[in-house]
């Protein structure tokens, strides 16, 4: 699916439009060019009992300039107006898809599909015939919406900036690893039953994890509940104005206590929520008890949908021109094309960083909804061992309180500032009993996220092996 820049040049020349990208200024703000998964640099040791693992794998998305975190996520004093807005076209010439614009479903493969699948609709209920149409972008939305377009008859153009189809649904590629790393989306709970069927008709490997428990450093103990987090959310959508998380807890008296905190860094881990800014009307819901875990390349989810399709990969688009006669995309390259329609799925955090210049600027509805949304922060660490260390058969773990001293810096703040977040990896996935490899996944989420994903691969790793030390010993016998 792979095609030249080239070849996209002399297929867009056919038929160009006249418009110019005039207005778009040599002096504009540089769009990062296009680069490779980095690779790991760690070379693993020991962290006291913790063994050194035999394969390390982290995700950094907060730092990816094509996505600026992991997914869209609602604020305290937003609602579902902003990604209405979102999706608003400009013109009946620029159109917008991505998790980011779904209502029903934002931030979830789902809700990118429906989205695609929404903005193909609208494209072709206004295009004529005949009319060249580019997708930006070749995610889960992309595809969908580029596929809906070419069966509707339409001349398609996808265009990746990423060297691969697939946006943040995406496999890490490694024979190092029996169960490959999955680099975005890979847990499925109850409400992604379509997803998970799609998954499994495409031959993609899911296995169930189940059987979440607690460990302190004392080892195995109970599940922390999260009822007084039900019952502060429930509370808080009575009130008369939409408050945070933390807030929501705070007005229902609800104590600090280590159980609380293993619950609220579960959530963010789950969900990429900050629990400091996330909604408390629209806050997303607990996670379950047990989910699919996609355990093999997700990439037939996305070329199934683009078929024979050409995708321009490794192109950045560094500017959008409209007017009622078309629109023009300027490269970062310097280059330009022209169409007719374009559908822009990108994330919601490219937007917010700036990475696509309009002319003429966003409307302020589409400006105000960018600046309120919020991009959420998930990362992820993959950890093989040759041997299992760990005595517990539970799929998921939560741990409570302390555990050793955290390995990284932690800078002071200063005087007004906000205290640093906890980075311990609180949350693991433990591969072993569903898949038989001694593979745990550490899952991070929220503010922890945000600063994890700066860290270099080193300290990843030791505070990765140092957050596993409640792990190390035999749980106690019942």
């Amino acid at each position: 699916m792979r095609i030249s820049r080239r070849t996209l040049f002399i297929g867009a020349g056919a038929g160009a439009l006249t418009m110019l990208l005039a207005s778009c200024t040599p002096d504009s703000p540089p769009v990062p060019d296009p680069t490779k998964t980095r690779q790991p640099t760690v070379t693993p040791t020991p962290v006291g009992e913790v063994p050194a693992p035999k394969s390390f794998f982290r995700t950094s998305w907060a730092e990816d300039p094509f996505a600026r975190g992991a997914l869209s996520i609602t604020p305290a004093g937003s609602t579902s107006t902003e990604r209405q807005a979102l999706a608003a076209a400009l013109m009946d010439r620029v159109f917008f898809a991505g998790e980011a614009t779904s209502v029903e479903r934002p931030g979830t493969i789902a809700g990118a599909v429906r989205s695609g699948e929404r903005v193909a609709g609208e494209i072709a209920d206004v295009a004529e015939d005949g009319e060249r149409i580019a997708i930006v972008g070749a995610g889960a939305a992309g595809a969908s919406a580029a596929a809906r377009l070419i069966d509707a008859g339409f001349d398609v153009t996808v265009i990746e900036a990423r060297d691969y189809a697939g946006g943040r649904l995406a496999t890490q590629r490694d024979d190092d690893w029996p169960v490959p790393p999955q680099r975005g989306a890979w847990l499925l709970g109850a409400d992604d039953t379509e997803v998970a069927s799609r998954m499994a008709l495409l031959g993609v490997g899911s296995v169930a994890v189940t059987d979440p428990v607690g460990f302190t450093t004392d080892g195995e103990t109970e599940n922390p509940s999260g009822d007084a987090l039900k019952t502060a959310i429930a509370e808080a959508r009575d009130g008369l104005a939409d408050r945070t998380i933390l807030e929501a807890l705070e007005d229902a008296g609800v104590e600090q206590s280590p159980e609380l905190a293993a619950v609220l860094s579960s959530l963010s881990a789950m969900t990429g929520v900050d629990p400091a800014t996330a909604s408390s009307w629209f806050a997303p819901a607990l996670p379950g008890g047990s989910f699919d875990a996609l355990v093999s390349d997700v990439a037939p989810f996305v070329d199934s949908v683009l078929g024979d399709l050409e995708v321009t990969l490794s192109t950045v688009v560094s500017h959008v021109s409209y007017d009622d006669s078309g629109v023009s995309l300027r490269l970062a390259s310097g280059e330009s094309l022209t169409f007719d329609r374009v559908a822009l799925t990108v994330p919601l955090g490219v937007l917010q960083a700036g990475g696509i210049e309009f002319e003429p600027p966003l409307p302020f509805a589409h400006r105000g909804a960018i600046s309120t949304l919020e991009m959420g922060h998930l990362e992820s660490v993959w950890l093989r061992y040759e041997t299992p260390f760990w005595s517990t058969d539970a799929g998921i773990w939560h741990i409570v309180g302390p555990v050793a001293p955290t390995p990284t810096p932690t800078p002071t703040p200063s005087p007004g500032e906000e205290p640093a977040p906890d980075t311990t990896i609180r949350t693991w996935i433990n591969l072993l009993p569903a898949t038989g490899e001694p593979i745990l996944v550490g899952l991070v989420g929220g503010a922890a996220a945000r600063v994890i994903a700066e860290l270099g691969d080193d300290d990843v790793f030791t505070l990765a092996a140092t957050s596993l030390a409640p792990f190390t010993e035999p749980a106690p016998s019942e």
